[in-house]
């Protein structure tokens, strides 16, 4: 008899998970009047993570600098995510007393978490064009903070 009810409860269980396997693709709804336009994809090669804040602002970005330019020392209150469309540029970072450069190139992506200071350097010899999006940014201020050359990377 317990042998009869295992049977039966497993039939009607895989009998269960059959019916919602058969019926589940046939949930998914198709787009309709939509238009995705994909500006920039790149694989994240930095450590960090970017928190978001309930109240502050998400800016986004497109970036253009000429081979030779420069972004400035610079930092932003919430961070940025970063994704290379193309070209090459060269990130030095102030890390107390030290610089650290770090280069990317198109099809890559990384973080500048809030408050760290740099300067971005064009080192190609194309312009490069980053997709840049800024979250936790105070609600109507800038995302970007001009910042004083910290006198770690001599040269730049």
């Amino acid at each position: 008899m317990k042998q009869a009810v295992r049977w039966a409860l497993l039939s009607v269980g895989l009998a269960g998970l059959v019916a919602v396997l058969a019926v589940a693709p046939g949930a998914a709804t198709p787009p309709s009047g939509l238009v995705n336009v994909a500006l920039a994809r790149g694989t994240d090669i930095s450590h960090g993570n970017l928190p978001l804040q309930f109240g502050t602002d998400v800016a986004m970005a497109q970036i253009t600098v000429n081979p030779g330019g420069s972004s400035g020392w610079h930092s932003h209150p919430g961070g940025a995510l970063i994704v290379v469309q193309t070209g090459t540029l060269t990130v030095y970072r102030s890390l107390g007393s030290q610089c650290q450069p770090t280069t990317y190139s198109a099809g890559q992506a990384f973080i500048e978490r809030p408050g760290e200071v740099d300067d971005v350097i064009n080192t190609g010899t194309v312009p490069y064009v980053l997709f840049v999006t800024f979250p936790r940014v105070p609600q109507g201020a800038s995302a970007r903070t001009d910042e004083p050359d910290p006198g770690t990377c001599p040269g730049l």
